[in-house]
């Protein structure tokens, strides 16, 4: 049984084992916790690259929480039982949310849900359960996994929107928010309002974007919450833009007549609601009204028997659903109740978000098998006794390398722990050493290539293993598969069993050859009637034509994701001047710059040694990209061309100078200002460095500020900042 004190469950077999401790080993103990879960929350908030898995993270804050319990002198405002999510990273410009955006405190049972109605109970002066609470009600909303953002609508139009970050300040991403379609830029009433809800990646988006990384070389995302929110925190929107983000809405602060509807998950405080909303239901539907998406997925009028009942269907249903849920979040209807029950430490009394256990099951790892990726990488794949989890059946499960293998133990013929990463992509968590017969043996990666045997070769100090052999043919269908696929040309009919047939007949031998084939040459194929290959003819032909970045991330090139293809192909767009035959010139550029002067790559956004090396190999006199681009061009493909990043100069009064802009500087945007550092020579930063020569700050300057003055860097005013641009002394 637990109960709660301060905002998060307190586990009393906890307590009472860290109540046993000598204070020395308690500190000692808490000072570890401490660290393990900073570092986690910076990995999740500020990177988007979680090393804990959700349950494990709670588990160790539950033991930090009874630590606390047990020798309260241990709390203090540091620790991360005090602290919400994290401090804005520096890249972005910097918001005050106008109200905190805290956090909830957690349930995992359903002791631990009644626990929370017995205190909402005393709070309000309700008499103990199972006498009736009439006046008592609660809405169950889906608990979305993604990144809390706050949008500002001023007389109906969205002007900013920021994340939570530290609860108090938060990163502006506005612009990146204006990609996502289901957004509104203007409400369908004039009113001026912040409104709150979850940025999200649906399933399909997030198994479409691991695919193309996959096919790219790319690691593969964790989860759907890690890329949704790396997708979202994009420095170019465009990258936001190509990502098919989605939100939910469930909190609403509306200005109007003196007073404010404060519909809240997080915000932890409620004055008088605007007239005519007085509960969470009304607020939801008011968000919806506004023109706002909102869960639909959500029951109201509860008791907390209705609350668990909902909990429970959902439990297992949300497996079906087209997003990620990881818990039910439950608030207390009435806004004047919720205001009587007010705030503990950073979370509301009024509610509380439970969360569902990770569904994980046993299966056997029949087998180990490296399959042969794109680029050569050769990726341990386990062979499953087939179980179902998550709502699917699961036969295979990436094992991701060798260095992984062993790290997680896992041999052939084991008893493993399978569970779905973000509910999506099969995962070993650990094996079962406890349940090993003798029989089992370890996973060795082959000497030679299992496709074409050509010998395999491991990277010096990495973990990767993968064929050279360019020629090789698992390596050549992975290629033309990933040309044609979703994340390259985008192909519609052109799928594996096409593919197959396409390259074991000679019909296709070069990128170039997809555009080259006849209706005749499509209705050869197995299981093709006429119309059939009229429809993949199309296809084709639709495909001739498309953006410069898609088609260079269909190249497949080895460490070039779509970010980098978006960069590259704006750099190239300013380096090839548009007119006929630009493509043919474009690769003409490519490969005279690979061969003579792979340094000028680096002058691509986002690109440095590795990529600059991994394009100069590519495109050189003898890499596999060598006339690609105009065997394209001679079959007829074409591109559009992206608007040029504009070209660094060279020359000016900040040239090879290093300046962060932070805070509002008069008379310039953030963009402005940026652009102006260009234009004198220099290079606008995110973020403050010993290598940066001046910081321009403003009011509202924060972190990077005094990450200047620590530092020592140079830091100017607004005045000061333009007499350096016209190149003058700045503090003439």
């Amino acid at each position: 049984m637990t109960e709660t004190v301060d905002r998060l469950p307190v586990d009393r077999g906890l307590v009472e084992a860290a109540a046993t401790l000598e204070p020395e080993a308690a500190a000692a103990r808490h000072a570890e916790l401490s660290e393990i879960l900073h570092r986690a929350s910076r990995l999740y908030y500020e990177q988007d690259a979680p090393e804990l898995a959700d349950a494990e993270y709670d588990a160790l804050m539950r033991e930090l929480v009874a630590l606390e319990t047990a020798f309260p002198a241990l709390i203090t405002p540091e620790s991360p039982s005090q602290r919400v999510g994290s401090a804005p990273g520096g890249t972005f410009s910097e918001v005050r949310h106008s109200r905190p955006m805290l956090s909830l405190g957690n349930a995992f049972s359903h002791d631990e849900l009644r626990a929370f109605d017995a205190r909402v109970r005393r709070g309000l002066g309700f008499a103990p359960a199972p006498e009736p609470a009439p006046d008592l009600r609660y809405v169950a909303e889906l608990k979305i996994d993604g990144l809390a953002v706050s949008l500002r609508y001023e007389r109906g139009r969205f002007v900013r929107g920021a994340t939570r970050g530290d609860g108090t300040t938060g990163e502006d991403v506005t612009a990146n928010l204006r990609t996502i379609s289901v957004i509104p830029g203007r409400l369908r009433e004039p009113v001026t309002a912040d409104v709150r809800g979850e940025v999200f990646m649906p399933k399909a988006e997030f198994a479409r974007i691991n695919e193309e990384r996959e096919a790219a070389g790319l690691p593969l995302y964790a989860n759907p919450r890690n890329s949704g929110a790396g997708s979202l925190r994009q420095l170019d929107p465009n990258v936001t833009a190509s990502r098919k983000l989605a939100a939910w809405f469930y909190q609403l602060l509306e200005e109007g007549g003196g007073a404010q509807a404060t519909l809240s998950l997080e915000a932890g405080e409620a004055d008088s609601a605007s007239p005519g909303v007085m509960t969470q239901a009304g607020a939801l539907d008011r968000l919806a009204t506004l023109g706002l998406p909102v869960n639909p997925e959500r029951a109201t009028a509860l008791d907390i028997d209705g609350v668990i009942a909902f909990a429970e269907r959902w439990r297992d249903a949300r497996h079906h659903l087209p997003y990620e849920t990881d818990g039910v979040v439950v608030k207390v209807d009435r806004f004047e109740q919720q205001e009587r029950l007010g705030m503990v430490s950073r979370a509301p009394r009024w509610a509380i978000a439970y969360k569902f256990p990770p569904e994980q099951v046993e299966t056997v790892v029949e087998d180990i098998v490296p399959y042969v990726g794109r680029t050569g990488t050769l990726t341990p794949v386990a062979h499953l006794r087939p179980v179902k989890v998550a709502g699917s059946t699961v036969a295979r499960a990436t094992l991701h390398n060798l260095d992984e293998v062993r790290r997680k133990d896992v041999r052939i013929g084991d008893s493993v722990i399978l569970q779905k990463a973000g509910d999506v992509i099969p995962e070993v968590v650990r094996s079962i050493p406890e349940k090993r017969t003798g029989i089992e043996r370890e996973f060795e990666m082959p000497e030679a290539c299992p496709v074409c045997g050509t010998v395999v070769v491991r990277d010096e100090g990495a973990v990767r293993h993968y064929c050279p052999n360019s020629a090789c043919p698992a390596r050549v269908a992975q290629e033309f598969g990933h040309f044609a696929g979703r994340g390259g040309m985008d192909i519609d009919g052109a799928g594996w069993h096409v593919l197959e047939q396409l390259l074991q007949r000679g019909l296709v031998k070069t990128r170039g050859d997809f555009y080259r084939l006849s209706v005749e040459d499509l209705e050869g194929l197995d299981r093709f009637a006429r119309k059939s290959a009229e429809n993949l003819h199309a296809a084709i032909q639709r495909s001739r034509r498309r953006p410069l970045e898609r088609l260079i991330a269909a190249l497949g090139i080895p460490q070039v994701g779509w970010t980098t293809a978006i960069e590259l192909a704006r750099w190239l767009a300013g380096e090839v001047p548009a007119g006929d035959g630009w493509l043919r010139r474009a690769a003409e550029h490519l490969e005279h710059v690979a061969s003579r002067d792979p340094a000028r790559f680096e002058e691509v956004e986002g690109i440095g040694p590795t990529v600059s090396s991994a394009l100069a190999t590519w495109f050189g006199e003898a890499g596999p990209g060598r006339g690609v681009l105009e065997d394209l061009a001679d079959a007829g493909v074409d591109v559009e061309l992206p608007a040029p990043r504009a070209r660094a100069v060279s020359t000016g009064p900040l040239a090879g100078k290093t300046v962060v802009v932070t805070g509002t500087i008069e008379g310039f945007s953030r963009e402005q200002a940026e652009a102006a550092v260009r234009a004198a020579g220099g290079k606008p930063a995110g973020s403050v460095s010993k290598k940066t020569d001046y910081v321009v700050a403003g009011p509202g300057a924060g972190s990077k500020l005094a990450r200047a003055q620590e530092l020592g860097v140079p830091v100017l005013d607004g005045e000061g900042f333009r007499r350096l641009l016209g190149g003058e002394p700045p503090g003439a």
